[in-house]
């Protein structure tokens, strides 16, 4: 059995989903378990979420799962082991909900582990989602084409990454967040504090427009605008956060070859980086949900930052 940090895409998978999610990535249900006051204790409490592929085969994966994450030195042996494993895994630290949490997933032939760990005292120390190892890795790989959002006549308007949250801002002027989750190619989940709905992409755009909402992504880290140079033409442009193409500028013959020095002194007095410029530039061209619409992927220059080698799988 090998055990690797969990993938950014994988993490929203450590924590309770809606009833569809459920279903579409055959979640069977999830452990939840801590190590008591005293670090070395194991309580655990089971729940059911779809006992329909709660099967022999399963129970029989998930019992080899934890009592080999139990042996001396294991990832849930105790709360102090489990502290020194998730050190040796730099990758596997991701913000939770209230603090910095680790992230593993342990696979056997047919399920998927997928474990959320908090080695401090006074808290239950993991969760252990369990998944039909097809189901899950499917409906990943296919939300990594992101979300739509459409008008009335199906012109795609912008994506953003499943997790993604949106702005809706109604006709009175009253503005509101919302997290969207991938169902497949054409269905989305939208939910907030107002609770969780499903819609068609379709539905969802005519909804907008009767209202007369509008809807804007929200993108980390980006400016609302900022501006391009294209040495092919020599142009200068205007990126519009959350929008496809450029905007033609007055200024894109006045300084030739000379525009990217121009552009980036203009950004500058915008308060905008050059890692920020060079995201929304790739993410007018290649869509806002992609790695290279995020400015944390770029340096201070504004180049991509080559991705770092991932940590051996832990086997035992």
């Amino acid at each position: 059995m090998k055990i690797r940090p969990l993938t950014p895409q994988e993490q929203k998978y450590t924590y309770a989903q809606s009833m569809q999610l459920e279903g579409q990535t055959a979640n069977i249900g999830y452990l939840r378990g801590d190590f008591a006051h005293s670090g070395y204790g194991f309580y655990t409490t089971w729940f059911d979420t779809r006992t329909q592929w709660k099967t022999d085969k399963f129970k029989a994966a998930l019992d080899e799962v934890v009592n080999t994450l139990r042996e001396d030195k294991g990832l849930l042996h105790n709360r102090y082991d489990m502290s020194a494993f998730a050190k040796q895994f730099p990758d596997s630290a991701f913000q939770g909900n209230y603090c910095t949490e680790y992230g593993f997933r342990a696979d056997t032939e047919k399920h998927a582990f997928l474990l959320r760990c908090n080695p401090a005292r006074g808290d239950y120390n993991f969760y252990c989602f369990c998944y039909v190892k097809e189901w899950l890795d499917k409906h990943i790989a296919n939300a990594e084409h992101g979300i739509r959002f459409i008008d009335p006549n199906y012109k795609e308007l912008f994506r953003i990454p499943d997790g993604g949250k949106i702005v809706i801002t109604t006709a009175w002027g009253e503005k509101f967040e919302q997290v969207c989750r991938y169902i497949d190619e054409t269905h989305m989940e939208l939910s907030s504090d107002r609770g969780g709905d499903i819609y068609h992409i379709c539905e969802f755009a005519e909804r907008m427009e009767r209202n007369n909402s509008t809807v804007v992504p929200v993108l980390p880290n980006l400016p609302e605008q900022c501006y391009i140079y294209l040495p092919t033409t020599q142009e200068i442009g205007i990126v519009k956060k959350g929008e496809s193409g450029y905007y033609r500028s007055d200024l894109s013959t006045v300084y030739g070859e000379n525009g990217q020095e121009f552009v980036d002194e203009l950004n500058r007095q915008g308060g905008v980086s050059k890692a920020q410029a060079a995201a929304m530039k790739s993410g007018s061209m290649f869509g806002w949900h992609t790695p290279a619409a995020d400015p944390k992927n770029y340096d201070g220059d504004g180049k991509p930052i080559k991705p770092k080698h991932r940590n051996k799988d832990y086997e035992r």
